[in-house]
């Protein structure tokens, strides 16, 4: 094969022997790396948007709230619960809250619903992370198609001189590497944020059925439990 004797070095080199910069290497990708552009950019916005977003979360987590206003429902003093967890800005007190003060009509609903709403925030941006990972691979398989279509189409209709048509040539293969290089960088780099991502919206979910499971086990012994 005509393209096996080229090797990469060459293929990403100007003609006077100097390395492409980015800007090069970008002209080189041909239509191709525009879109693969948009997806990175639209791939480091969510991650930061988020990075930020469980930066200012875990900043405000205040598990000694938590126990807190449990130890108060355990007592039986409602009130002073919703008041200590209303001065928080704990997601899981925030739930604990919406679900002691509707507990009169159904605990579970309440408590099912809040939840939901704080899962969802925390989920935010997770959908486009993953479709930007999912394209960017397979946009740089498009251009490494289009790359090796642009270089058979200098073989088969060039003059029969293949060094006549080496710049055709090796600009397809060229255009074929950068492409998939790039599609594969950018999903490779978006892997470790989007798994943190999805470990921390565990980690919450976690913490909210703890909180849940420590709530409904403290109403069900109050109800039990002889009046004082």
């Amino acid at each position: 094969m005509i393209t096996a004797s080229l090797p990469l070095a060459i293929l990403l080199t100007n003609s006077d022997g100097s390395p492409m910069t980015a800007m090069e290497l970008f002209h080189a990708g041909h239509f191709i790396m525009w879109p693969i552009l948009i997806v990175s950019f639209l791939m480091i916005t969510v991650v930061a948007e988020r990075v930020i977003f469980i930066v200012r979360e875990n900043s405000r987590r205040q598990p000694d709230v938590v126990d807190k206003m449990l130890e108060k429902v355990e007592a039986n003093d409602i009130d002073g619960a919703l008041e200590l967890g209303k001065k928080s800005q704990d997601y899981v007190a925030r739930i604990l809250v919406y679900a002691i003060s509707h507990k009169e009509h159904s605990l579970a609903n309440a408590f099912s619903r809040a939840a939901n709403q704080e899962m969802q925030r925390f989920s935010q941006g997770l959908p486009t992370l993953d479709t930007c990972i999912t394209a960017a691979p397979l946009l740089g398989l498009l251009g490494t198609v289009t790359g090796m279509m642009g270089t058979f189409a200098a073989l088969n209709g060039g003059s029969g001189d293949i060094g006549a048509s080496t710049g055709a040539i090796t600009g397809g293969v060229a255009e074929a590497l950068i492409a998939t290089m790039c599609g594969l960088f950018i999903a490779i780099t978006g892997l470790l944020p989007f798994n943190y991502m999805n470990a921390r919206v565990e980690e919450a979910r976690h913490e909210v059925e703890d909180a849940s499971n420590s709530l409904e086990i403290i109403l069900n012994k109050s109800e039990k439990s002889p009046s004082r």
